[in-house]
Formats: structure tokens, C-alpha cells, sequence
């Protein structure tokens, strides 16, 4: 077997190994043992992930001698609310685990987030393994520690830092996923590119569609730049004082896409990922900070693996631009009243500013909604 590329997650003695391969899912028992205090684990996953892949971890899990349960939970993004969480540490605790017991969650970010936040409160907190099975959740969610769950006020606004003691990416288990979810993780990977990894996009432009076709050395290749690029971002802020708030990049926009379309299967968090980073680019160039050219580069490429990059297909909905403005004054990142947005100069060249007037993102998505 090919050894797994190892990229670390510098954080002093919390710091942690990210682990991407090939078929590392049926030997996960070997690499999630030593990182273990007792040789038990409780694997949370969804019910769509178990029926794929559950029983080759707990397969990998035995040959290790760790002793594991499972809980399986609904899957989707409405799993990811006070009442699911509620449910599983109710769960994790009628299983009489320990102060040392493992949680392993095994699962795209919904299951990565709300692993990690039960992981952070129950017993006072407990260690976890993020093994995530989504594009998205391999090269975003499951590394840096953030953790929680959606309310009825937005996406992730009850949560915590909570670091996992391993990350185990195995690329071949992207194959089982909808070309949708594929897509939608892949702009997680541009968005590394845009931020400050020119390079990197550069990359992204001649080989994307191989990773989203499945060639193994670009998807490993992939998930690792894109590791790498957050691990670098995480040890210098953890807990987002600063440079790591660039890291939401299209965020801002596309949680408020997001948070009018219910959250829900009508628009992926990743597929608002990409429209936001185009507006966040098109605001950037209507405030003369970036080049047009670098704009719609952004667009043809997101366009050409087939990413939409704006509401074109959501025929027969009506947008408010006040709406969306009205969501994004929830967003995390607001201080005193002022939303801060994640700009650029262009390609690999991102910034923070809190100093946007808000009629300058009304005409945006005035303009931008209009279809």
C-alpha cells in the first residue's frame, strides 16, 4: 500500500495529522488506534454514508482491537439543529461512554460539524477523528476545529472550536458521490486558489475536470494543496481573530443564499459557495480593487467544471436583495453593526474589509439577481 500524504496542522500539542490516500478507509483501524486513549470508539454517522461505507470502518476498527458502536443519524443539512444534537449526545451517553472514549465521525460536514460540537460539550468534551467522506468535508470542514450547528437565525451560529486528533481523507470514497456533490465541494478547492494559492488556480484551470472526473493522483493532489492551504491559515488563527476569516470567502453572500432557500437541497452549501465568491470578485471590481479580467476568470472557471455562478436556474423565485442584506447582519463576522466581507485585489489576492457601504451591496445583488 502507497503511504498517505501527511500534511500537519501546527497547533503545539493539539496540533494534528491529516492523512489522504487512496483505500484508507478499510485501513483506518491502524491509524485511528494510536491516537485513541482507550481502544474505544462510538462512529456517528448518516444513514445514506453507513449503508456505503460503515461497515468497512467498522471492519478496519476490529482488525485494530478498538471496540466501536455506531449511531446513525438522518442525513442532510436539517440534521445539523439543536434537536438532532440533543439526540446524540442523549445516544452517546446512554452508551455509558467514558471522559476517554473517541468519538469518529464519519460523514460529509453535517455529520464532521455536529460530531465535533457533541465532542466538545458532552462529559465536558471528548477527543474525535473527522473521517470525511465529501469533497467538501475532505478539503474544508473536517480541518480546523470549527464545529456546530444551524438555528433558525442562520448557518452555524452555535458552535465551537474543537480540534480532531486525526484527519483521514480517503479519495477513492469521493467516487460514490453525485457529480452534484463533487461539484459543490469543488468550490471549496477553487476558493483555496482565489485567496492566495495563484498557483494553485492556475492548476485548478488546466486539471479540474480531472478531479472531478475521478483521476486519482489529481484528486489526491487536490485535497492536499487544499489541506495544506487551510492548516497554513488555522495555525496561524485558530480561532479566526483575523486571517482566517478569509477563509469565507463567498461565505458572506452564500449563507444568505443559502438561509433564503431554506438551508435545504434547493441550493448546496458549496454551489452558494461559488456564486458567492463570484459576487464577492464582482464587488471587488465595482469598488475598483480587482481586475475585471480576474472576475471573469473566476466565472469561466467555475463555469467550465460546471458550476453555476449565479441564480440562473432558479426559475420562478423571488429575490430580495434587502433580504439577503437583512441575513448577512447575522453572519459571525459582523463587529459593531459592520459585516465584514472577504474581497480581492485578484487572483490570490484576498483581503478583508468592513468598511462596504451597504448600497454598494444592494446594487450588487440588485444587479446580479436580475434575470
Amino acid at each position: 500500500m502507497t503511504a498517505p500524504i501527511r500534511q500537519r496542522v501546527s497547533l503545539g500539542k493539539r496540533g494534528y495529522d491529516i492523512l489522504i490516500g487512496d483505500d484508507l478507509l478499510a485501513s483506518a483501524g491502524r491509524y485511528i488506534a494510536p491516537v485513541l486513549h482507550q481502544p474505544r470508539a462510538v462512529i456517528v454517522t448518516d444513514a445514506n454514508v453507513a449503508a456505503i461505507h460503515l461497515a468497512t470502518l467498522e471492519r478496519s476498527l476490529a482488525d485494530a482491537g478498538v471496540a466501536h458502536e455506531a449511531v446513525v443519524l438522518p442525513a442532510g443539512e436539517q440534521t445539523k439543529d439543536f434537536a438532532h444534537l440533543e439526540k446524540l449526545i442523549a445516544h452517546l451517553l446512554e452508551l455509558k461512554i467514558e471522559r476517554s472514549t473517541t468519538l469518529i465521525a464519519l460523514g460529509g460536514g453535517v455529520i464532521g460539524d455536529l460530531t465535533g460540537f457533541a465532542a466538545s460539550i458532552v462529559l465536558r468534551g471528548i477527543d474525535f477523528v473527522q473521517v470525511p467522506t465529501t469533497l467538501l468535508a475532505q478539503v474544508d470542514s473536517s480541518v480546523g476545529g470549527k464545529t456546530g450547528i444551524n438555528t433558525a437565525y442562520g448557518k452555524n451560529l452555535v458552535g465551537s472550536f474543537h480540534q480532531p486528533r486525526l484527519v483521514l481523507a480517503d479519495t477513492v470514497v469521493l467516487s460514490t458521490l453525485p457529480r452534484r456533490q463533487l461539484l459543490a465541494g469543488y468550490a471549496e478547492v477553487a476558493k483555496y486558489g482565489v485567496i492566495d494559492r495563484p498557483e494553485f488556480f492556475t492548476w485548478l484551470e488546466g486539471h479540474g475536470m480531472a478531479v472531478i472526473d475521478g483521476d486519482s493522483s489529481a484528486r489526491q493532489h487536490a485535497v492536499s494543496e487544499s489541506c495544506a492551504a487551510k492548516a497554513a491559515i488555522v495555525a496561524e488563527d485558530e480561532r479566526e481573530q483575523g486571517r482566517r476569516a478569509l477563509l469565507n470567502l463567498g461565505h458572506t453572500f452564500g449563507h444568505a443564499l443559502e438561509a433564503e432557500t431554506g438551508f435545504g437541497d434547493e441550493l448546496l452549501h458549496g454551489e452558494a459557495v461559488a456564486i458567492g465568491m463570484v459576487m464577492a470578485l464582482d464587488l471587488s471590481v465595482r469598488l475598483d480593487l480587482c481586475p475585471a479580467e480576474d472576475s471573469a476568470r473566476l466565472r469561466r472557471h467555475l463555469a467550465a467544471v460546471g458550476l453555476a455562478t449565479g441564480i440562473e436556474r432558479f426559475q420562478g423565485r423571488v429575490w430580495s436583495p434587502r433580504r439577503l442584506i437583512e441575513h448577512m447582519a447575522r453572519d459571525k463576522k459582523v463587529r459593531d453593526g459592520r459585516t465584514t466581507f472577504v474581497l480581492a485585489r485578484g487572483i490570490g489576492q484576498a483581503f478583508l474589509s468592513d468598511k462596504i457601504d451597504t448600497a454598494e451591496i444592494e446594487a450588487l445583488l440588485t444587479d446580479s439577481l436580475a434575470v
